[in-house]
């Protein structure tokens, strides 16, 4: 297709850098967002702005949402004055939130109705990510919509198509799974590795070349251990992930016991008060735990 318009809802941590990588690539953009500081940010950068979902989608030939959780997307995409009573028959709906696979597929199916091509994109790579345009995209759909967006996808990072529609939620969900189970082991070691009376910046150092290196203690790490947990990503949403993938196990009748064991943990987070916090500050509650703040001295 010739280069469409866009329509990008919700411009949080990561909408907003990622609308900014379409601006940038030469895409008409039009966005949304409850939050009016933020739209005025991204019109600022080129966009123009709609006054609601609906809106957007009379306007545009893609309509992106980036929002927190399943009932927000419901909200956006079905909602009254949401995307649906707006958009037209043969442009697309791309959902990039990461949010429960049969709320994707329930949507994906409503939209369909009316001859609306959909598909689940969920991203990981964080902030960071977000920023860089190198976010790890997760999609599910037909191939056809896929190749046709994928251009779109490549603006903002490396999409890959995993099945049918709601496959880039499960592979979301396992993602996520990998991630909180991950934080959790990096700050059990350096609560276990500063309590035995070595700077935890060296075990961030050192671990980080070996085979235990990973994606937390690359881009998380250093922040850890000074204390910086700032949200990137919110403990209070990965805590919402951790819910569906609990979830999504007994759907598919699939025992997850790891998981539920860090669930545990993000749950002690959110009851400790800690829910805004950025996810690596689960190494808070266990340094509770141990009795000591794992903070380097350098």
């Amino acid at each position: 297709m010739a280069k469409p318009k866009i329509g990008f809802i919700g411009l949080g941590i990561m909408g907003r850098p990622m609308s900014k990588h379409l601006i940038n690539a030469g895409y008409e953009l039009v966005v949304y967002d409850i939050v009016e500081a933020s739209v005025n940010e991204i019109t600022a950068a080129g966009a123009s702005a709609a006054g609601s979902c609906k809106e957007v989608a009379e306007q545009a030939d893609v309509i992106i949402t980036m929002v927190p959780d399943s009932p927000d997307v419901e909200a956006a995409a079905l909602g009254e004055n949401g995307i649906i009573e707006g958009i037209s028959e043969g442009n697309y709906y791309i959902d990039m939130s990461t949010i429960a696979p049969s709320v994707a597929v329930s949507v994906g199916e409503k939209m369909a109705e009316k001859g609306v091509l959909c598909l689940d994109g969920p991203v990981s790579g964080g902030d960071v990510g977000a920023q860089n345009a190198t976010l790890s995209i997760m999609v599910g759909g037909e191939e056809d919509a896929f190749n046709t967006i994928k251009p779109i996808f490549d603006i903002m990072g490396n999409a890959v198509l995993c099945g049918p529609l709601g496959s880039g939620q499960i592979v979301k969900a396992c993602n996520q799974v990998l991630v909180a189970v991950t934080i959790a082991g990096v700050s059990e070691a350096l609560t276990l590795g500063t309590k035995a009376g070595v700077d935890p910046i060296n075990i961030v150092k050192v671990l980080g070349g070996g085979l235990a290196r990973c994606g937390v203690l690359e881009n998380r790490g250093e922040r850890m251990v000074n204390g910086d947990f700032d949200p990137g990503f919110r403990i209070r949403l990965h805590y919402k992930d951790l819910n569906i993938i609990m979830k999504t196990g007994n759907d598919y009748q699939v025992p997850l016991p790891v998981t539920s064991v860090v669930h545990e943990l993000f749950n002690t987070a959110m009851v400790q008060g800690r829910s805004e916090l950025d996810h690596s500050g689960l190494l808070t509650v266990l340094e509770d735990l141990a009795g000591i703040e794992a903070r380097t001295k350098q």
